[in-house]
C-alpha cells in the first residue's frame, strides 16, 4: 500500500512590533495597522491535522477476488483399492465415469516380510496376441542382462527382458497369451527369478501367490491403450 506524504506543519508570521513614540511620518503615510501579538507568539502555529487520502472501495475490491463456486473432485486420479481377493489387491484409478479403471496387483516379499518386487496385471482389448499385460518391478541393483524369469507351479520357465529402469527400480512389460492366463488361473504359485547384479552367480527367487487370481482377472477392466 503506497505511504502518503504528511505535510510539513505552517509557522504562523510574528506580529509587528509597535513603531516607535515620535517617530516622524509624512503627511501621505498612513501608519501600518498593528495588533496585539497573543501571548504565545513566540510559539509556532499547529497547522491542522490533513487526513491520509484513502483508496475509493471500488477501487480496493477491484483487486480482490471473491472465489468462485466449483464442484471439481479433486480425488480424480488418486489410486486406491477397491477390493482384496485371496492374495490379490484390485487397485483402481478414480476417474469422471462411472466406472474406475481397475488392474490387480501383488506386492511381493522376501519370504520374511521385506517387500522387494511388485507385480500388476491387466486385460487387453480381445483379437490381440496377447490376451493381457504384466508389468514386474525389481530392485535396481538387478542384472539386466540376465533377464526376468517366470514358472508357474512346475512348468516351462518363461525368459523377459527388462523395458527400462527409473528412481523406483527396473520394469519388465511382459504380454501373456490365452494359455499364459490359463495356467494362472488353474495354477497355486508362480516364481520369479532374478539375478543380483553384484552376485552374478546367485539368483533371487520370489514367491508369486496365485490364490483369488481367477475372481480378480474376471473383474479386472479392459485397458485399451
Amino acid at each position: 500500500m503506497n505511504k502518503y506524504l504528511t505535510l510539513l506543519p505552517l509557522c504562523a508570521a510574528l506580529a509587528l512590533a509597535a513603531p516607535v513614540s515620535g517617530f516622524a511620518q509624512t503627511a501621505t503615510e498612513t501608519p501600518p495597522a498593528t495588533e496585539e501579538a497573543p501571548a504565545d507568539a513566540g510559539a509556532p502555529a499547529e497547522a491542522p491535522a490533513v487526513p491520509a487520502e484513502t483508496p475509493p472501495a471500488s477501487a480496493i475490491e477491484s483487486q480482490l477476488s471473491m472465489g468462485d463456486e466449483t464442484e471439481e473432485n479433486t480425488e480424480f486420479g488418486r489410486p486406491y483399492t477397491k477390493e482384496v481377493n485371496g492374495a490379490w489387491e484390485m487397485r483402481c484409478i478414480k476417474t469422471e465415469g462411472e466406472t474406475d479403471p481397475c488392474q490387480m496387483y501383488q506386492l511381493m516379499d522376501d519370504g520374511q516380510g521385506a517387500p522387494v518386487a511388485e507385480f500388476s496385471l491387466f486385460r487387453l482389448p480381445d483379437g490381440g496376441k496377447a490376451q493381457a499385460g504384466a508389468t514386474v518391478v525389481v530392485p535396481l541393483e538387478t542384472a539386466l542382462t540376465s533377464q526376468l524369469s517366470l514358472t508357474i507351479d512346475n512348468g516351462k520357465a518363461r525368459r523377459y527382458p527388462f523395458a527400462f529402469c527409473n528412481p523406483v527400480g527396473c520394469y519388465v512389460r511382459m504380454g501373456l497369451t490365452t494359455e499364459d492366463v490359463a495356467a494362472f488361473k488353474r495354477g497355486k504359485e508362480a516364481k520369479i527369478t532374478i539375478v543380483p547384479a553384484l552376485a552374478p552367480d546367485q539368483t533371487v527367487e520370489l514367491a508369486l501367490s496365485l490364490d483369488g487370481f481367477t475372481a480378480s482377472y474376471d473383474k479386472s477392466s479392459v485397458i485399451e491403450e
